[in-house]
């Protein structure tokens, strides 16, 4: 066995992304500063949007994208369940109900005849997941959603820098969330952040994130101003001036990272075209994928996953069904039978590393791994 550990993702972490942060110490400001304006203006430049609203991770971003559209009791949002328990969650936090919708078998994105099957009077949103980087069938979801007069939100945490028909992740739905945890296509340590051409609904963020306040510490020092006024509940959800340094230097990278995992996600589809065993996830013609991940469905899952483990491989399984999960067993009586083409998914699954940084060599030994493994399952 090999002994350096191969891990499913990790950060790619340059010298100029350290200046950037050691410049930010050496400022004045550490949060609320000029870092955070800039790295909004930079996101949204990059999403093909007109505003962006950082906060302090992922989930807080879904969050603030549920009150931002006045998610609460009695409303329904419809979410796939083939992504990180977050999604869901993030309704339940504003008093909502998830409702899932099933998956299509090739890509394992959101299905919009599973979604129309769900809509009912109660139904107000509907969240897509750009699930592993490749973004959903934007034309349909956007026909249905104006269709039933229903939002539109996209959890894109796996797909910054993707496009659907060449307009760029961002552009394609009411509101779009981004994840900036170490594994996703840029970092700021931990982060998320909003995109939207919606003015009222980047307002209402913007105030979410600092407690319900309408201006934070560097707006009033720019007025000269020491005033405020909380006008809701909000929460602590701001992103400092050190992340966002990070992220802008981060940013400026993205394509290159992009280019790197879809050059890596290759070599896999040329090492595996011929391995009926071993079967890549499908990829849409229309879709530029970005490979957060690179998902195989093999048999023997778990007896793979294992021996994979044992090798220093750091294989990993995106994801349990949400409505798997006991809380929402228990609250909601989801369960088996509920999403099947989900639920046959998960029980093959198998996230293989692939991150900017991995070298040919171990490349090539996750490949070996593999089919190593999947060979001792036919023998």
């Amino acid at each position: 066995m090999d002994s350096t550990f191969i891990p499913y993702g990790r950060q790619q972490i340059d010298s100029d992304d350290i200046e950037s942060v050691l410049t930010t110490l050496r400022s004045n400001w550490l949060t609320t500063g000029p870092m955070v304006e800039g790295f909004e203006a930079a996101l949204a430049l990059a999403a093909g949007v007109k505003h962006a609203v950082v906060v302090c991770n992922g989930t807080a971003a879904l969050h603030a994208a549920m009150h931002a559209l006045d998610i609460g009791a009695g409303d329904e949002v419809i979410v796939p369940p083939m992504t990180f328990a977050a999604t869901a969650n993030a309704v339940l936090y504003q008093g909502g109900t998830p409702v899932f919708a099933d998956v299509e078998a090739e890509t394992l994105l959101i299905d919009p005849k599973a979604v129309e099957a769900r809509i009912t009077p109660r139904t107000k949103a509907i969240v897509a997941v750009d699930y592993a980087g490749q973004p959903c069938d934007y034309d349909a979801l956007r026909k249905l959603a104006d269709r039933h007069n229903l939002r539109l939100v996209t959890d894109a945490c796996h797909s910054l820098g993707c496009a659907w028909k060449d307009r760029p992740c961002g552009s394609q739905a009411d509101l779009t969330v981004f994840s900036f945890h170490p594994v996703k296509p840029i970092t700021t340590g931990e982060g998320g952040g909003i995109v939207t051409d919606d003015e009222d609904l980047a307002r209402r963020m913007r105030t979410f994130r600092n407690h319900g306040i309408t201006s934070d510490h560097g707006q009033r020092a720019k007025s000269g101003s020491w005033h405020y006024e909380m006008v809701e509940l909000g929460f602590n959800y701001r992103l400092t001036d050190l992340q966002c340094a990070l992220g802008l230097t981060q940013l400026n990278k993205l394509q290159r990272f992009i280019d790197s995992r879809r050059q890596l996600a290759a070599l896999y589809d040329a090492a595996f075209a011929r391995d009926a065993a071993i079967r890549p996830l499908g990829v849409r013609l229309e879709a530029r994928h970005g490979y957060h991940l690179y998902v195989v469905r093999v048999a023997e899952r778990d007896r793979i996953f294992r021996h994979l483990r044992e090798a220093g491989i750091g294989a990993n399984v995106h994801y349990i069904p949400v409505h798997y999960h006991p809380y929402y067993r228990q609250r909601f009586g989801t369960g088996e039978g509920l999403c099947p083409i989900a639920e046959a998914a998960y029980a093959e699954i198998l996230s293989l590393p692939i991150f900017p940084g991995l070298t040919v060599e171990d490349q090539t030994r996750v490949i070996d791994t593999l089919r190593e493994a999947v060979s001792l399952e036919t023998s």
